[in-house]
């Protein structure tokens, strides 16, 4: 489990250190950050895959993710630009009771000279810095490896630095080109551990969405992001989850209904029976918020559950009457994966507030531009500590 995650210079995060628990509620205002969280998670998600530099290219380069205000702020007077004294960095990381793990993207040094032509891509953010450790805290000693320059370095069992001979290049991570079980357990270990999240955000329910259709079935134990298998993901549920789960959650939602899967010579459909019609509906008959409700019963009574599970806006087109039902389902997911919900819905928070014993609320709040965590001073804030350049 996540105990500390951090985030530094990504749009409204300035610095962001948050502790995390099993079950974690991220709130606030419109604008507050919230989505930017999420993003950073996504991010770092995507450092595992090798994905990271493509993903912030997506959302216009590293420039246009950076913080835009003043490398200091000053609270007693005006806003304004200053003679930046620090490297350009975008930093992110996370700590559990076990192993920790910090990435530094910046700027290139543009090639020049007689022999090396510049290169096209001297805007690409390129990783500085990557380092592993041992344990929920930075600390020399517990170092396991790290990344600075064109390669690694591994500590071996001795506690001696070794050279692992892999040039690194600066776009790649050293979490998806370097797994070797034998001199670096931990790091494949914490790549799978992160390839293995999960994030929900985009569940379809428009009138195209693959969800309202007829689709060939097969064992479905996760849910697609876009919830395309859906029907076979039900199905799954039914066969190996927990026993009687997916009624509960049905009747939870809508008293006296039932969800039932058609297979017709392998093809999966959706029938869905409600009291008082005399036929079921079919996934293209369902509405928008019956639908969304029915894409998270799938991904939450998953029966392969992730370590960690993220979901954006879950509550986003259900009716405030839906919103204990769902709140029942994220509380039953977390009973087997940590998870952390980013909604702006007081009446979702309340019922989860309701319905756990355990929940972690995170509102955030903006202070000069940057987001901040309400009530969370600097001695508040977990211990977090960033690898040097």
């Amino acid at each position: 489990m996540l105990t500390t995650l951090a985030v530094e210079n990504y749009r409204s995060l300035r610095r962001l250190v948050m502790s995390l628990r099993g079950l974690n509620v991220v709130t606030g205002a419109n604008g507050t950050g919230k989505s930017s969280l999420y993003r950073a998670l996504r991010l770092l998600a995507d450092a595992s895959r090798n994905g990271a530099v493509a993903a912030l290219a997506r959302e216009g380069g590293l420039q246009s993710t950076l913080w835009a205000g003043p490398e200091h702020v000053r609270k007693d007077r005006p806003v304004q630009g200053t003679v930046r004294t620090g490297p350009v960095a975008l930093r992110m990381g996370f700590a559990s009771d076990d192993y920790g793990y910090a990435v530094d993207f910046g700027l290139p040094v543009p090639t020049s000279g007689i022999r090396s032509e510049p290169s096209a891509f001297n805007l690409d953010p390129v990783i500085k810095r990557e380092s592993l450790w041992a344990g929920p805290f930075l600390r020399p000693a517990a170092l396991l490896m790290e990344r600075g320059g064109g390669g690694a370095r591994i500590r071996d069992n001795d506690g001696q630095w070794q050279d692992d001979g892999h040039v690194l290049q600066p776009f790649d991570s050293m979490l998806s080109e370097f797994a070797d079980p034998q001199r670096a357990p931990e790091l494949l270990a914490l790549r799978e551990r992160m390839r293995a999240w999960r994030f929900y955000d985009h569940l379809r329910t428009d009138a195209d969405a693959p969800a309202r259709r007829t689709q060939i079935g097969t064992r479905t134990p996760i849910l697609d992001p876009e919830g395309a298998d859906l029907a076979a993901a039900l199905q799954t549920i039914r066969e190996i989850g927990a026993k009687g789960a997916l009624d509960e959650a049905i009747e939870l939602a809508f008293p006296g209904s039932r969800v039932e899967i058609v297979n017709a010579a392998g093809r999966f459909e959706i029938a869905f029976r409600q009291h008082g019609l005399l036929r079921p509906l079919s996934g293209a008959e369902l509405s928008d918020g019956t639908l969304r409700y029915l894409l998270w019963v799938a991904a939450l009574l998953t029966p392969r559950p992730p370590e960690l599970l993220v979901l954006n806006e879950p509550e986003t087109s259900l009716h405030p009457d839906l919103l204990p039902a769902l709140a029942n389902l994220v509380v039953t997911a977390a009973k087997e994966a940590q998870v952390i919900v980013v909604t702006h819905s007081r009446p979702f928070l309340a019922a989860l507030d309701e319905l756990s014993d355990g929940l972690h609320t995170i509102e955030l709040v903006k202070d000069h531009g940057a987001t901040t965590i309400a009530g969370q001073g600097p001695l508040d804030e977990p211990p977090w500590k960033w690898p040097t350049r």
